[in-house]
């Protein structure tokens, strides 16, 4: 199976959670400002992070938090855009078409760097992209204390669309479906 289609599969699983999610609480993160996000993103990789080092104690593995990743990300890149609001102020159909569209630039990304470095990530450890992550949130960090501002580097949204990328290849490793 291609990278591109594995990408697929990987956001079909992602992609059921935001909606069922949407559905129970609707477009409650609207309300949260891109700095929270990133929070929350550095939450969910430090977990990931202490559950590759330690026995974990909640009986709750590693790709659910990958998951969480891709689909905080992904409303990350949507904040970015709309900015915060002070309620969900979104219907789920247009929630979910704002998704959909962020995924698009995540695949299309993805298909670049795939032609430019091949399957080079199917050799990777899973912890490697944990590491990977947890390095991009710490940019995202500088950056948003430099008030979005850099001298050379790439912006928040390049950061995320890597974060939620590096999450894909780990859900695909997680889930069995590395074969090429």
């Amino acid at each position: 199976m291609s990278t591109l289609n594995q990408f697929d599969n990987a956001l079909s699983l992602c992609r059921d959670i935001f909606d069922k999610k949407l559905r129970d609480y609707g477009a409650s993160w609207r309300i949260m400002r891109p700095r929270s996000i990133t929070d929350q993103l550095y939450i969910k990789a430090k977990r990931i992070r202490t559950l590759e080092e330690e026995e974990a104690m909640i009986d709750e593995g590693i790709l659910g938090e990958f998951m969480a990743i891709i689909n905080y990300g992904l409303i990350g890149l949507i904040q970015l855009e709309l900015g915060y609001a002070d309620e969900a102020d979104i219907p789920a159909d247009e929630a979910i078409g704002l998704y959909d569209a962020k995924v698009k630039m995540a695949r299309d990304l993805m298909a670049a760097k795939t032609h430019d470095y091949g399957d080079a990530w199917r050799g990777m450890r899973v912890n490697s992209y944990t590491d990977f992550i947890l390095t991009k949130i710490q940019r995202v960090k500088e950056i948003e204390g430099n008030s979005g501002r850099t001298l050379i580097s790439e912006g928040i949204d390049s950061n995320y669309l890597d974060i939620i990328n590096y999450a894909v290849f780990a859900v695909i490793k997680l889930t069995g479906e590395t074969e090429a």
